[in-house]
This record gives structure tokens, C-alpha cells and sequence, in this order.
């Protein structure tokens, strides 16, 4: 047993509760960090250490969660790449996108050392971290990172051009997967070599391309982010947004927790999934728009899988959305610290 209940939750060991955390649960929801806003953007957040350490560790101290995840964005790799990135008030752009160039991985130049600044905000944030919350890491899965490039922006999320590409072109799509995950891999492994407990990958576009077709071309390239994290002794989270009943497919060489949308419930991805991978999630993080009455009601339908399920983390099916009352966010993790989750 460890002093954190998400630790012990990962590494199989029996709570009185679910772990509680949010996907972006450092900022957008938070008075405190729009506060940070209105005096920093959100490159000098992230770029800077203390800043950075200080947003991370926020949801612990004003939601009281039970991990802190890295305040950071999965669009740091294309800009290791050599991808020229601004984040801008409507989202991040890219000055070229992959889907204007004729030889893309040409374009490409990676740079391991842009993602030192990173590096720092870990020590920061290990430094000044409470002894019993876990940090955890992430990176975005190779297909969503390359959905980014190819596109160029993040206003249309279907992202036809990276779609079409891996259609027109799968020798070219393999190469930039390759280029995404070699680096990716890098990166991930670092992370764990200066601090963090858990890693998580996020493909937040698992459901633009049939399942079949996200098993035989993406999958292999996330499983060499998540056999470089194990081989440094860190457990991996994997959330395959929008896969559906492709998470039948997953596999325990693949991760140790499963992040389930809220397209899916608890109970049919308990079915689907093999027994030895636990799951994350599955609240709908628009629910926290209602009314507070509604909210609970909705969240008393948890507390049978969760009497049920050990291996389970409490989470979103995604992360919050801006304008969700931080109000609504905090009774959320309340109800799942006072709730009796009948576990003997």
C-alpha cells in the first residue's frame, strides 16, 4: 500500500473508494487559473516552471482531487518536430501544415531539447507537490498528434486532410506515424525519469477511422509509447476516444487502465474489456452544466459498478468543457469522497 489511493487503485490493491481526477482539470474550470489568465498567456503557463507547477498542483488544492496531471499540451511533439505553434485565443495553429507540403517528413527537423523546459516544470512540480498526490504524464497518441499536423489547426475536428492521407498515401502516414512515436517515446521516458507516477496517452480521435482499420495502422505505434513507459516502471492509462467496441481489441500489453468515453457505459466496456485492464471514467462532462440536483442523481448510478469494480477510476469520458461551474466540478469530487461505495 502506498499513501495514495490512485496509486493503490492502479496497482491493483482494495480502496473504500474510487481515485477521483479530471482530464483538463488545470484550468478552464478554475477561478484561480482564469485569474493566472488574465495575467499570462497560455505559452508563458506552460513554458514557465513555477507557473507551471503552480496550475498543475491547483485542481488538488481548489477541486481536492487525488492526482495532479501535467499542465502541458499534446502539441508539444510537432513543435519538437519543427512545427512552428502559436497558441492563439481560438486554439493552436501551425504556421504550415503537413497537408501544404508535397514531401511532409522532409519538413520535419525533431529536436529533443525543446521539450526540456517541460523537464523543469516536473522538478517544480515534484518539488512542491503534496507527498500523496501522484503526477501524472501524457503525451498524444501518434494518429491524434498527426490529425493536428496534417490539418494545421484545431477548429475542425474531423480533420479531413489526415483522414484522407492515411487513405491516399499509408507509406507516407507510416513514416510521420514513426517520426510522432520516435519522439513521442523519447519523451515519455523522460518524464518518467524525472518524476511522474503514471503516464497516460491520449487519442482523443480514435473515432474518425474504423476500429479494424485504428487496430492494424495506430495501435502498433501506441504500443511502443506504452512498452517504453513500462520498461522505466511506470503503469500507462490509454484513452481511445470514440473506439466503441473496438476497446474489445485492446489488450493488456497495451495499457493497465482503459479510459472509457461517455458513449459507452461502465458496465458494456466492463464486458468488452479484457479483465486484466482496469478503467477510467465515464462521466459525461457536459452533465455538469445541470442543475446540482441532477448532477447527483446521475452520480448515484455509479455507486453499484463501484461497489462492484476496484480497478476502476473515477474521471470524466473526456475533458471538462469551459463554462462548467467550478461549483458543480467540486460537488463532484465531494460526492465521491462522502459517498459509501459498499466495498467490505
Amino acid at each position: 500500500m502506498t499513501n495514495s489511493i490512485f496509486l493503490d487503485t492502479i496497482n491493483g490493491q482494495k480502496t473504500s473508494r474510487p481515485p477521483v481526477w479530471f482530464m483538463r482539470q488545470a484550468g478552464r474550470v478554475l477561478p484561480n487559473y482564469l485569474k493566472l489568465r488574465e495575467k499570462h498567456t497560455f505559452s508563458e503557463l506552460m513554458n514557465t516552471p513555477k507557473l507551471a507547477a503552480e496550475v498543475t498542483l491547483m485542481p488538488v488544492y481548489d477541486l481536492g482531487v487525488d492526482a495532479a496531471i501535467l499542465f502541458s499540451d499534446i502539441l508539444v511533439i510537432p513543435a519538437a518536430l519543427g512545427m512552428n505553434l502559436n497558441f492563439t485565443d481560438s486554439g493552436p495553429k501551425f504556421d504550415v501544415a503537413l497537408k501544404e507540403l508535397s514531401d511532409p517528413v522532409v519538413h520535419l527537423k525533431p529536436d529533443a531539447s525543446r521539450l526540456n523546459y517541460i523537464y523543469h516544470a516536473i522538478d517544480e512540480i515534484i518539488r512542491t507537490k503534496p507527498e500523496e498526490i501522484p503526477l501524472i504524464g501524457f503525451c498524444g497518441a501518434p494518429f491524434t498528434t498527426l490529425c493536428y499536423m496534417v490539418q494545421g489547426l484545431s477548429s475542425n475536428h474531423t480533420f479531413p486532410e489526415a483522414v484522407a492521407l492515411l487513405y491516399k498515401d499509408r507509406k507516407m502516414t507510416h513514416k510521420l506515424l514513426a517520426a510522432i512515436t520516435e519522439l513521442s517515446v523519447e519523451y515519455a521516458k523522460n518524464q518518467v525519469r524525472h518524476g511522474i507516477s503514471v503516464f497516460q496517452i491520449f487519442e482523443t480521435h480514435a473515432g474518425l477511422i474504423p476500429s479494424d482499420i485504428y487496430h492494424e495502422v495506430m495501435m502498433p505505434y501506441v504500443r511502443q509509447i506504452t512498452r517504453a513507459v513500462r520498461e522505466e516502471g511506470c503503469k500507462v492509462i490509454f484513452l481511445p476516444k470514440g473506439l466503441g467496441y473496438g476497446m474489445k481489441y485492446i489488450k493488456p500489453e497495451d495499457a493497465d487502465i482503459l479510459s472509457i468515453d461517455w458513449q459507452v457505459s461502465l458496465e458494456e466496456a466492463r464486458s468488452l474489456v479484457h479483465p486484466e485492464i482496469g478503467l477510467q471514467g465515464n462521466l459525461d462532462p457536459r452533465l455538469l452544466f445541470a442543475d446540482q440536483n441532477t448532477i447527483l442523481e446521475k452520480l448515484e448510478k455509479y455507486v453499484k459498478f463501484g461497489s462492484e469494480e476496484q480497478n476502476w477510476i473515477f474521471n470524466l469520458g473526456h475533458g471538462f468543457v469551459p463554462g462548467i461551474p467550478f461549483e458543480n466540478a467540486r460537488l463532484v469530487v465531494d460526492w465521491v469522497k462522502r459517498t459509501n461505495w459498499k466495498r467490505g
